[in-house]
């Protein structure tokens, strides 16, 4: 009787040994979108970007004595400017009266010509808003 209970067991002991197929299949992978760089480009690179650009000039009522005037005309009509700032071939001079602030903005009009006045722009010293740009540069003219 040990022999049949033993062959029993045995069989058992066995089968959790083979292995089962499994009838189903993992998914696959996903794919990954291919790493490669483009193709290099085949028409030439544009030329470069010239560095000289012509500035706006700003235009209006009272600007005529200011606008187009070198540095040299602007300090003989307002003084000695708070603030002179030079950044590549543009220029910012910053005047000022108890009542406003001025800053005139300097650019050449042609690559290698002298910077001369293209923009201003007036606020009020006090709290930064902006006042009447023809009062300002009196008052400017006034204090000196």
């Amino acid at each position: 009787m040990r022999l049949i209970l033993t062959a029993p067991m045995a069989m058992l002991l066995l089968a959790g040994c083979t292995a089962i197929p499994n009838t189903q299949t993992a998914p696959a992978p996903p794919t990954r979108p291919s790493q490669q760089s483009a193709p290099p480009p085949t028409a030439p690179a544009p030329p470069p970007v010239s560095a000289f650009r012509t500035p706006e000039i700003m235009q209006g009522a009272g600007l005529e004595g200011v606008i187009r005037q070198d540095e040299a005309s602007l300090l003989r009509q307002f003084g000695a400017p708070r603030l002179n700032v030079a950044e590549g071939d543009m220029k910012k001079l910053q005047f000022v009266a108890p009542a406003c602030v001025l800053d005139i903005y300097l650019y050449p009009l042609s690559p290698g010509a002298r910077p001369v006045a293209t923009w201003v722009q007036t606020r009020r010293s006090s709290d930064g808003r902006e006042v009447d740009t023809r009062a300002c540069m009196a008052a400017i003219r006034a204090a000196r």
